[in-house]
């Protein structure tokens, strides 16, 4: 304005034509003062033609000045996230990493949590997708969740998880099985039951850990948790101390779809779950199929997966849309001596996930969602050593009651992630559904308290020192992961 008009203000041209015009302007004024703090019109002096030079060579010397520029702007441009993937790098640098190997000591656990980093994938890959977990062993798993202020400044939220036992993108198979369902195998053969599960989002690689290696609709399952256990069953059934018990393997598959169970070896007959009089759930109609060799068990995995219901969703073009529920049975003089589940769940999705928005898709998901709810509770209340597991909440804790009740059970979780940055939030909902210590500790603090306030005058300085210092401890023991709840805690 000029002097004296300082109170007008500034109008823009309401013209669609001017308002072209204005913006080109703008546009043009960066670019000029883009490449002229980048040193490109110095770059052009330097490099400019002689007099005697064609036109042919002045376009060549202009060409060979931009090109850099150019490709600059097109990578920061492909890049939209490249100052989070290096703030994620240079944490990475701080880090001591110290993966699992196979001479690593296995550990027995009653419950055993684990979590598996799957590899990008070529769709991630092309949309230059950000690695945003990162797992430095012992364990420990780190989500580097990307976020943004209020004034635009971009940070990382670095969150922590603690499990039984963390594998990255380069562990195989082999190693997976080594540490999660392998130590369940011995539990079979001494009369107990064990259960092994993959869960996580739809695309994060349940199937391949548990199935094996898929390319299209063709299946090889001798690298999966399934033909793995397999293997190792009959690997102790010809040893001498087992051969001499009349053990007889046997197998049953099948799928538990939409609250209803179907058998996968027998064209998908419909089954029916009861419980006798003596509180035993039986699936009604289910086929033990009698192997007599682990290759009989892959050529009836390879069967049942073919038979799999699946469905499309927005992160997975053939998504298993079913639990798939694989037992291998060990009965002596026809009665059940030991039995091992391995479970495939149906990913977790929102309604907002699934490509397709009709009224059966979305029940299909809630009935999925339901159903790991149950299953969660039921794997928090063992946790906590509680007297009631509430496993009649679904078909699917019904099914697998056998792992839930009994001193000789075992089970293990196999959390799956996803790492790309457009699956962050996933993958924290599947951490957080895996970490099931997290109830445990806030339990154990309300029954320190209750039993602190019935057993103390708060009102004296020693008391209120005594109360500090025990939650203090405990809190410590909660942010070290201590697993073992005590049923009575004496204070003070």
């Amino acid at each position: 304005n000029r002097k004296g008009d300082s109170s007008e203000k500034m109008t823009l041209p309401q013209s669609s034509a001017v308002q072209s015009l204005y913006l080109l302007q703008n546009i043009s004024l960066s670019l000029m003062f883009f490449l002229e703090r980048s040193g490109f019109f110095a770059a052009l002096l330097d490099t400019r033609p002689s007099s005697k030079s064609s036109p042919h060579c002045a376009c060549r010397c202009t060409h060979t000045c931009l090109l850099p520029f150019l490709s600059e702007l097109c990578t920061d441009t492909n890049r939209p996230n490249k100052q989070f993937f290096q703030m994620i790098e240079d944490f990475r640098e701080t880090l001591e990493v110290l993966p699992l190997s196979p001479s690593d000591t296995v550990e027995a656990h009653r419950i055993c949590v684990c979590v598996r980093k799957r590899p990008l994938n070529h769709k991630e890959v092309s949309k230059k997708e950000i690695d945003v977990v990162t797992i430095p062993g012992n364990g420990r798993l780190l989500v580097h969740e990307p976020k943004q202020k209020v004034d635009l400044t971009k940070y990382l939220d670095n969150q922590v998880f603690h499990f039984d036992y963390s594998f990255d993108e380069s562990s195989t198979n082999d190693l997976v099985y080594r540490f999660t369902a392998k130590p369940l195998v011995q539990t079979i053969f001494d009369g107990g039951m064990a259960t092994c599960f993959a869960y996580g989002q739809t695309g994060s690689g349940k199937t391949h850990t548990m199935g094996g290696d898929f390319s299209g609709k063709s299946q090889n399952s001798a690298k999966g948790i399934y033909a793995l256990a397999a293997q190792d069953v009959f690997t102790l059934l010809k040893q001498r101390r087992y051969s001499s018990q009349d053990l007889c393997p046997y197998v049953t598959f099948f799928e538990i779809y939409n609250g209803k169970v179907f058998d996968l070896l027998n064209k998908k007959a419909k089954l029916r779950v009861l419980e006798d009089e003596k509180q035993q759930v039986q699936v009604v109609g289910l086929q033990e199929m009698y192997v007599s060799c682990a290759e009989d068990v892959i050529k009836m995995i390879e069967m049942g997966s073919a038979c799999r219901t699946s469905g499309q969703t927005s992160a997975n073009a053939n998504s298993s849309r079913s639990h798939a529920i694989l037992q291998v049975i060990l009965r002596r003089r026809n009665q059940l001596h030991g039995k091992f589940s391995l479970v495939d769940l149906a990913g977790n999705e929102r309604g907002t996930d699934v490509s397709s928005n009709d009224r059966q898709t979305l029940v299909e998901t809630a009935e999925i969602n339901r159903s790991l709810l149950a299953l969660k509770e039921c794997i928090r209340s063992l946790g906590m050593d509680s007297h009631h597991i509430p496993f009649r909440m679904s078909k699917l804790t019904q099914v697998l009651r056998d792992s839930f009740i009994g001193e000789n059970s075992r089970t293990c979780m196999i959390a799956m992630v996803s790492p790309g940055m457009a699956s962050c939030d996933y993958t924290l909902n599947t951490l957080r559904y895996a970490d099931r210590y997290t109830q445990t500790h806030e339990w154990i603090v309300s029954i320190l308290l209750l039993i602190f306030t019935k057993k103390h005058n708060t009102k004296s300085q020693f008391s209120r020192l005594s109360f500090q210092v025990s939650f203090q401890l405990l809190c410590l023991c909660a942010a070290l992961n201590v697993r073992t709840a005590p049923r009575q805690c004496e204070v003070g």
